[in-house]
């Protein structure tokens, strides 16, 4: 779908993930967005993990999807996050949602989440710098307009999550 690297998370949509006419409801993109991200932090920045729970956080500031086909129960997802921009304290990704079995793949949806790295304390929350080892887990999934590829090469890069379900 793209000659740009990302990281891919895989899921298999369940039946309880599909309203009444057995399409995907629309919410679960954005969930699984989040399982995506989540499983990224767990694969290639563990310590950010580690720091959610002593006062790091990240904020979500926006999100949103758009849809282009419909998604089925049992149908695989692969969820194809890339990191679009890295501004101050801000991250916004992108993520492409398609579907790969049944064959061929289609791209069913398209979404992007923007993100602000904070920390907790007494005073609430406040901007922090974007931890150094999230910054380089990131750099081989950084969106190139030019279409030049990061420093790793594209296949070593795209990681795959597993077919949850």
């Amino acid at each position: 779908m793209s000659a740009h690297p990302y990281y891919a998370h895989r899921h298999r949509v369940t039946l309880d993930e599909t309203n009444l006419v057995g399409n995907v409801y629309f919410a679960h993109y954005l969930r699984w967005q989040g399982h995506c991200r989540e499983n990224f932090l767990a694969d290639h920045a563990p310590g950010v993990i580690a720091a959610l729970a002593s006062g790091l956080a990240l904020v979500t500031l926006d999100c949103s999807a758009e849809f282009f086909a419909e998604g089925q129960a049992l149908d695989v997802v692969e969820i194809r996050m890339r990191l679009d921009s890295q501004t101050g304290h801000r991250l916004t990704m992108s993520y492409d949602y398609v579907r790969t079995l049944p064959a061929p793949e289609i791209l069913l949806a398209r979404g992007t989440q923007s993100v602000a790295v904070m920390e907790r304390g007494a005073e609430g929350l406040r901007p922090v710098r974007i931890p150094d080892e999230l910054t380089k887990a990131l750099d081989p999934y950084r969106f190139r307009a030019d279409g030049g590829q990061p420093a790793r090469n594209a296949q070593s890069a795209a990681g795959t999550g597993t077919v949850s379900g």
